[in-house]
This record gives C-alpha cells, structure tokens and sequence, in this order.
C-alpha cells in the first residue's frame, strides 16, 4: 500500500521502543480518525514470531519478495481502522531487490565540508556497494537525504505555511547545506566516518499534497505543493514530469555496524558534475 494510492494510510503513525533490560522491544501503532474520536492503538513486537506464519507475495515497485502474513490479531485491527480488509505483513529475513541504478557514477573528486543536524540517531543497516543491492519495505533506498534549506524552499512557496518535512518521508535531514538543492549534485556524503553513496534523486508524486490530519487532499497552499515543485523541479532526464526532493542513499562498502547521531559533522565527500537520470 501507498500513501499516493491509499492515502487514509497517512492517519496512522508509529513510535519505537528499543530493546532494553530484557524487553525484546516494540513497535506502536496509532490511528485517529478525521473529525477526533478516541485514538486506537496496537503494538506490534520488534522480532515477531514468526513460526507457522503463512506466507504471502508482496511486490512493490514491481520489486517482488516473500512476507508473513502477521494473521488476525493485527489484519482485524488495520481492518477496522481502514474500513476494507487488509493484511499486515512482516518482512522476517526476507529481501527486495533493488531494481534502480544503485551505484555512484561520474562524479569528481571536489569536497565541500559543514555542519550539519540529523533529525534522530540512526543505526544504519543495507549496503550499497554489493554486486546486488538488497532492500526491505522502503521504496527505492534504505536513506533518503534532504536538506533543511531546500525545505525552506518548499515552504517559501506556501504563502505562510511551513512545510511538514514528514511528507517527504526523509530518514535524514542535514543542516548547513551551501545554498537549496545543492543536493541534487552530491555523490556521496560522510557523516561522521560513515559514508553514504547518494546515486539517485527522489522523484515525488501526489503523496507529498496529502493532509494528514483529513488523510485526503489538502485544502491550504500545502495541498498544492507537486504543482508548485512542478513548476521549475522537474530536473530529472529520466522522470521528465516529476520534480525532485531529496537524494536515495546506500550503505558504503566499509560502514558495517556503524552508527549516526545528531550535530555530527557531515562531508560532501563526492560531487556529480551533473545530475543523475534515475
């Protein structure tokens, strides 16, 4: 399911308890309904038993893997929140392939070194520099980078709104960038001594108009936001019709277990002469 397609899906939110003095950890879903109501709840355990779970297709992005079909408890609960019948499924060791370009190209040797603030402390998991990249359920990339000046940007064009950077699902919000959309030419950045190959740009579609009080398409400036991106962001040769927000990233070769926080320092470590076709 997504958001563009199903866009009640923006009426849930999630938050995470770690591992810690033996508790395996969870996962909590809320839902709240438009027009309030009492907000309804579901935790969701962080490594779920899985033993003599059916087993069921999922493609995304006409990328397709296995899952386990996580059974009543939790399909009647997205059920009744949704209105229509779903399933919930768990990933367990299973693998997407990535079906985009996936490796840096073309880029020089130019760095350009600031400050930066990353929006939580990540654990970073997935390389990119396997013969074959590997991905769970995220679209296209295991990190996807923007930047705070280029959010600005988007919110300069809102006649007074701030622009919710959670529409555009970013895991990484950098802090300090040159000048907006100096992104679009990063190769590769190192945060810390992590390094993260950028080798595509995010192409956005009709998700990022969405309100996600109403879980429908926003009635303010920001539910005209694709076409105000459309306008003079569409810098993609490969998506000629939709604009660019943000970079797709993997994983570095020499990153394994490593681990980013906020107010480390970030490093263009690599820079594109032009920018990438996706």
């Amino acid at each position: 399911m997504h958001v563009a397609y199903f866009p009640d899906m923006t009426l849930f939110s999630t938050a995470i308890d770690f591992p810690k003095d033996g508790d395996e950890g969870k996962i909590t879903v809320t839902f709240r309904a438009p027009g309030g109501g009492e907000p309804r709840t579901l935790d969701v355990p962080l490594k779920p038993d899985f033993a003599g779970l059916e087993t069921m297709e999922v493609v995304m992005h006409k990328s397709p893997t296995k899952a386990y079909n996580m059974g009543s408890e939790y399909n009647d609960w997205f059920t009744k929140c949704f209105g229509y019948k779903v399933a919930f499924a768990y990933l367990g060791e299973n693998r997407r392939s990535v079906l985009m370009t996936s490796k840096d190209t073309a880029q020089s040797p130019k760095q350009n070194s600031w400050l930066s603030s990353i929006t939580s402390s990540i654990l970073l998991l997935g390389s990119g520099a396997d013969d074959e990249d590997k991905i769970t359920f995220q679209d296209c990339a295991p990190y996807l980078i923007v930047t705070q000046a280029s959010l600005n940007n988007v919110s300069s064009r809102l006649d007074g709104e701030e622009m919710d950077a959670s529409k555009f699902r970013p895991n990484i919000i950098l802090e300090g960038a040159d000048s907006e959309w100096d992104e679009d030419f990063w190769g590769e950045i190192a945060i810390g001594d992590t390094k993260i190959s950028l080798v595509q740009n995010c192409v956005r579609c009709q998700s990022i108009n969405i309100d996600y009080a109403t879980g429908k398409q926003g009635a303010t400036e920001s539910g005209k936001v694709l076409k105000k991106l459309q306008r003079d962001r569409r810098v993609d040769a490969g998506h000629k019709y939709s604009p660019v927000f943000g970079r797709y990233g993997f994983l570095t070769k020499d990153n394994t277990g490593t681990s980013i926080a906020v107010g480390d320092e970030v490093t263009v470590t690599k820079r594109n002469q032009e920018r990438t076709k996706f």
